[in-house]
């Protein structure tokens, strides 16, 4: 702030911040590729352009640059709903300085880094009031313009700093910096406003208003500015010149309202009460002439009032004889405020233009993400059912051999349906493609694995370090413990570890189903000679393949297949339906305010899929039916073959053939599965571990920072805070008085010690008088010894206080201002006014006046008082 009649307040300074790397590392894990990803980094690296020219540079006191803040406000606000900025998501630091904080010789100002936009915003916000507030103190009073555009910005710096009050602490997370403390901002609100009510008075009485109006201005600028003085009294972080201009502020619009007022009272014939009103404000202007000169000039205010008081006392005195009153039997000037905060609405440019407009906000992502999950349980439990009933579709079919038992009419030739099974295993790899599945999953399992121990460890390595630094640095480590901010983070490494461990547990059924049925996989793969060799040949009834018995089960067996081919159909219409729920979410929460994702979804996810679900119900409801009746059939036919034990054989064989097509194809299903699965569990892990080592990297930049701080603090604190006392043998008089009571200075020179001039009298006793035995000899020249009074102790009864004045500043550089004394020692530095012994006066007599005679001649005191006197030589 300058030591101007108008307060304006300084800028803060931040640390340079890529904000371009971790939003576009956020949107390509977010968003898939293509021209919308790439458009959201371009704006992203506006965004950070936007903000090197707001905060990067020295800003012109001009309306363009509060502009380029303002945007950049702006924009802030636009992202804080679309991005997870915390410091276990975006790992995105801003560091800002105390704006008042000047800093010292061993340090820098002190400055506070947290991974919070709200931090940000409220940093930049305040940048907003100080640039305002400088603007305001640039504008040149003297026209209406610059009136006008003075008000205007005083009081959008009053509104800013207000709105960071009431907004700051719910926007951080730990104990904000001096300047930003809801005690500073409100302070500095209630400072802009009172000069923004000073600018209408000046407004006011430049447009030659009625005084009436001027007046009442007047008084409630006055007003504002004792109400911040009071606020400022108890703040040392802000500068020393604030107090002396809000008290001389105060004072001065005092001296106004009581003079305009005057006027009044004059034109009312009441003119004891004019008077009275510029005596009033003569004081006033007085108080200001007297104690802050250097700050408010005042010469112009004071003729004018002396001038109308002048001639008021002479026309009273010879005309009016009016009784004037006291100043305290005057009616109390009016008040009248025509300022108001400008409240902190969104967006705040005249420009502003939404760099991400097109990306959703946060909330609505999020909801879109547990839709997405709600949206894939449901198919995937539809598509499972379907897929469950087909596998129990095959699997009665091959317990019963159909259709091969009634397919086999020679007993020695392989039937239809076991050569085309044996030709679609052939054709997808058989074994070979099994055995490579197999070999393939442990890799990517252990990949998977070493990526997800890896970044945990990560974490492991920083929160030991972390709390090495804790544990050394105890309450100074002002930090969130890492402990704390990587729970998150180790709740998602569980899950992922569960996850792979589940993972494991499927690949291991998986291997045991192979085991089983991989030799008649095998005999499957074989050219048709050796499968047909491996089959028991038998002796079939061909009596029974135009039964009808037979043309039943082949009725059966072909709506059977209807039924699971229509489910493929219904598993592609499943998986192609589409919706865009993100409009949906848009609009509740612009509704709302708040988005009831459950409620919603299920309404959607019922309206979407409802249709599908009932067409699924019925076709397994279908397929159960066609089951039972293929069943009794079944047995029907069995009845009548005949049983013999090469027959058998011969069944059971194709039974297992065409088991062994039907595992054989659920394997390599699975085994893709499993695959596309890791493969894919690989780049959630690998986008885990980014996070993890860019948090690390973050708190390790934050632990440096902090580590820079601690070290300047430590080296600005002093080594030995009490200083011992002096040793005993410094202070005892030595007896005979060949050697001096009083402490022999170190030798600063080698010449001869001057002869000392006589000391002014000791203060008064007010201390206990020392015994006779503790004091020393009288010397033998006849001169009287010391008197045994004892000066009081600091603080004590005899110590004058300070003086006391009106509710302003009274500290040295101020006229008025009087120094505490302090009791005299020995001191060789010593000098000046403030720095002599007291004046003596004895009971009774008023201080600082000419002392009387003692009844005896007194000794010349030494400057070593309070120790022992010593005789004086005259050389």
């Amino acid at each position: 702030m300058m030591a101007t009649t108008f307060v304006s307040v300084p800028v803060k300074k931040s640390s340079e911040v890529d904000m371009a790397k971790p939003l576009s590392k956020f949107i390509q894990a977010t968003y898939p590729s293509g021209d919308t990803q790439a458009e959201y980094i371009r704006a992203a690296e506006e965004l950070n352009s936007l903000r090197k020219n707001a905060l990067g540079r020295p800003l012109d006191k001009h309306d363009s640059s509060l502009e380029i803040l303002l945007r950049y406000y702006d924009q802030l606000c636009s992202i804080e709903p679309k991005f997870p900025f915390s410091e276990n998501q975006l790992c995105l630091t801003f560091t800002w300085k105390d704006a008042f904080d000047k800093g010292s010789l061993f340090g820098g100002s002190v400055k506070l880094a947290l991974a919070s936009l709200g931090y940000e915003k409220s940093c930049v916000l305040f940048n907003v009031g100080a640039l305002a507030s400088q603007i305001a103190a640039e504008q040149n009073l003297e026209n209406d313009e610059g009136l006008k555009a003075a008000a205007k910005y005083y009081q959008l710096a009053s509104g800013v700093f207000q709105h960071i009050k009431d907004t700051v602490l719910s926007a951080l997370n730990r104990e904000p910096t001096m300047d930003i403390s809801p005690d500073t901002v409100g302070t500095l609100s209630l400072i802009m406003l009172a000069q923004a009510q000073e600018v209408f008075f000046l407004k006011a009485a430049a447009d030659k208003m009625k005084d009436a109006i001027i007046a009442k201005l007047a008084n409630q600028a006055a007003d504002y500015y004792g109400d911040a003085f009071k606020q400022c009294q108890y703040k040392e972080n802000l500068p020393k010149e604030v107090l002396p201009v809000l008290a001389a502020k105060h004072c001065m619009m005092q001296a106004n309202a009581e003079y305009h007022q005057s006027i009044l009272a004059k034109q009312q014939k009441k003119f004891g009460e004019e008077i009275g009103r510029l005596q009033h404000a003569s004081d006033s202007v007085k108080t200001v002439a007297s104690r802050y000169d250097e700050y408010i000039n005042v010469k112009d205010l004071s003729d004018k009032i002396t001038r109308a008081l002048t001639a008021a006392k002479k026309d009273n005195d010879f005309i009016y004889h009016d009784r004037v009153p006291d100043v305290k039997d005057l009616e109390p000037v009016g008040k009248a405020t025509l300022v108001k905060s400008t409240p902190v609405s969104h967006p705040m440019s005249q420009k502003y233009t939404d760099l991400f407009a097109k990306m959703v906000p946060l909330a609505v992502q999020q909801s879109l993400s547990i839709y997405n999950q709600r949206r894939a349980d449901l198919v995937n439990r539809l598509i499972g059912q379907m897929r469950e009933s087909t596998n129990l579709a095959n699997g009665v079919l091959a317990s019963l051999n159909l259709p091969a038992a009634i397919e086999d009419v020679s007993g020695d030739s392989i039937p239809q349906s076991i050569l085309e099974k044996s030709k679609v295993v052939a054709q997808q790899g058989g074994l070979q493609t099994v055995d490579q599945f197999m070999r393939d999953l442990p890799e990517l399992l252990q990949r998977n694995r070493e990526i997800l121990d890896e970044a945990l460890n990560i974490l492991d390595q920083e929160e030991v370090s972390d709390n090495e630094l804790k544990a050394k640095f105890k309450e100074r480590w002002k930090r969130t413990l890492s402990s704390e901010l990587y729970k998150p983070l180790r709740a998602e490494g569980a899950n992922f570890r569960t996850t792979l461990d589940r993972a494991v547990q499927a690949d291991k059924v998986v291997r045991e189903r192979y085991a089983t049925h991989r030799e008649v996989i095998a005999l499957l793969c074989k050219p048709e000679a050796e499968l047909n060799a491996a089959i028991p040949s038998g002796n079939p009834t061909k009596s029974l393949q135009g039964s009808e018995v037979v043309m039943l089960l082949k009725t059966l067996l072909a709506s059977l297949n209807e039924v699971k081919k229509e489910r493929e159909t219904f598993e592609n219409d499943i998986k192609s339906v589409q919706f865009d729920m993100s409009s949906r979410f848009l609009a509740a929460l612009a509704q709302d305010g708040a988005i009831s994702e459950e409620a919603i979804s299920v309404t959607e996810l019922d309206r979407l899929y409802g249709d599908h679900t009932e067409s699924v119900q019925q076709n397994l409801k279908k397929q159960e039916e066609l089951l039972a009746k293929i069943q009794a059939a079944h047995e029907e036919f069995s009845k009548s073959t005949q049983s013999n034990t090469d027959a058998n054989q011969r069944e059971e064989m194709l039974k297992k053939l065409a088991a062994g097509h039907d595992q054989f194809v659920e394997l390599v299903a699975n085994l893709k599965e499993g695959t596309k699965f890791y493969n894919g569990f690989t780049e959630i892990l690998l986008k885990f571990q980014t996070k993890c080592s860019d948090i690390v990297f973050a708190r390790k930049t934050e632990r440096d920072e902090l580590l820079k701080d601690l070290q300047q603090s430590i080296a600005r604190e002093p080594s030995a805070p009490n200083i011992p006392a002096a040793p005993a043998y410094q202070t005892a008089a030595f007896v005979g008085g060949t050697t001096p009571a009083v402490p022999t200075p170190a030798p600063r020179s080698v010449f001869q010690p001057k002869p000392q001039p006589p000391a002014r009298p000791p203060p008064p006793s007010v201390g206990a008088t020392l015994p006779a035995a503790a004091l020393p000899a009288a010397p033998a020249t006849g001169v009287p010894a010391p008197s045994a009074s004892m000066p009081a102790s600091v603080g004590g009864v005899g110590m004058l206080s300070q003086a006391q004045g009106p509710p302003y500043p009274s500290y040295q550089g101020y006229p008025g201002f009087y120094a505490m004394p302090m009791p005299m020692a020995y001191n060789q530095y010593a000098y000046g006014q403030y720095n002599m012994p007291y004046m003596y006066h004895p009971p009774g007599q008023p201080p600082f006046q000419t002392a009387q005679p003692p009844q005896q001649p007194q000794q010349p005191q030494q400057p070593g008082y309070p120790y022992p006197q010593q005789q004086f030589y005259q050389q």
